[in-house]
């Protein structure tokens, strides 16, 4: 086993949130995953929007893995103060 897999299972490089509030007819997902550029780089792509329907796309890149998993994991944090889990 390779140090770059055992770091992946201490570091998330993909995440699925979700927010549901019946009441207030709220159903919403967040997805992000980090993935290697071409250029030797890595971009965190993040999408949103209501559970059934087309989401939003926002792509960040860094200038490598360690840093968009950072900022994944910050965002993350964002999130589940806002109420979104796994």
């Amino acid at each position: 086993m390779s140090s770059a897999d055992e770091q992946g299972e201490i570091f998330p490089t993909h995440l699925t949130l979700r927010r549901i509030d019946l009441a207030q007819n709220m159903r919403r997902f967040y997805l992000m995953q980090v993935q290697p550029d071409l250029f030797g780089g890595a971009s965190l792509i993040r999408e949103w929007g209501r559970i059934g329907a087309r989401g939003r796309v926002l792509v960040e890149h860094h200038p490598d893995e360690g840093e968009a998993v950072t900022s994944l994991l910050s965002m993350a944090r964002t999130k589940a103060r806002r109420g979104y889990g796994t």
